[in-house]
């Protein structure tokens, strides 16, 4: 690991302890741009740690101290998620970087690889429940779609890091055309949304983070039976 100290952050909440893994993308064009980003007093930004496509590791910012990865961002009624969580980017240059649109690609075993070795150390430091390992758009859907559906979810939750559902009960998901149901299950997850029986702008963008993260093979952010038989059973799950 490469200590690359970053002067973004501050201190935790009094008596906060840690209890979310977010994990995002960089978004930019190098890892190198990344961590000038990540370590520029002016952009009011870092994250705990950054992985390069190769596996390389870097520590930016101790990991009792609150970095700012996370933003306005919420789940299961927290509000302050870089008080409570640990962020960790990796290097990709996402879908809609300035200059570079359309460069977004999957992410390198060797980058995996590594993301699973730190993570299981960050797991055995902190009381980090699986359903509480996310991506940045599942605590900021309105805002953020990183690290988006070529993210390999299945294989961490394989390693023990995070969730992922079996998908094999063909009784779930039966009231998937009640848009009400869809958001009370959603909400009931952790998604921050409102009831409103209508599927609008906040919804498609809910169900769209959800569907990154856990049925990357459909992401148009529409309610369908597989993707509410998903949620019915990762709610089981907690």
């Amino acid at each position: 690991m490469i200590s690359y100290p970053s002067p973004n952050f501050d201190d935790r909440p009094s008596g906060a302890k840690v209890k979310y893994l977010i994990l995002h993308y960089t978004g930019m064009a190098t890892g190198q741009a990344a961590l000038d980003r990540l370590c520029d007093p002016a952009a009011k930004v870092s994250a705990h740690y950054l992985i390069e496509e190769d596996g390389q590791v870097f520590s930016l910012v101790a990991e009792h101290k609150r970095a700012w990865h996370a933003g306005v961002s919420s789940w299961a009624g927290d509000r302050d998620i870089n008080g409570l969580s640990i962020g960790i980017e990796l290097v990709n240059p996402g879908h809609d970087g300035p200059g570079y649109k359309g460069n977004y690609r999957p992410f390198p075993m060797a980058q995996m690889t590594a993301l699973r070795e730190l993570s299981k150390g960050i797991l055995s430091r902190h009381d980090i429940l699986p359903r509480h390992i996310l991506g940045h758009s599942d605590v900021a859907p309105m805002r953020k779609c990183d690290p988006g559906e070529l993210f390999d979810w299945r294989y961490l939750a394989s390693e023990g890091i995070g969730l992922w559902p079996k998908g094999d009960d063909p009784s779930l998901g039966q009231n998937w055309r009640d848009i009400s149901v869809v958001q009370q299950n959603l909400a009931d997850f952790g998604y921050d949304i409102k009831v409103t029986g209508k599927l609008g702008s906040q919804t498609k963008a809910v169900l769209r983070a959800f569907q990154q993260h856990f049925r990357p093979a459909d992401i148009r952010g529409q309610s369908d039976q597989e993707c509410l038989a998903i949620l019915e059973e990762l709610r089981g799950l907690h």
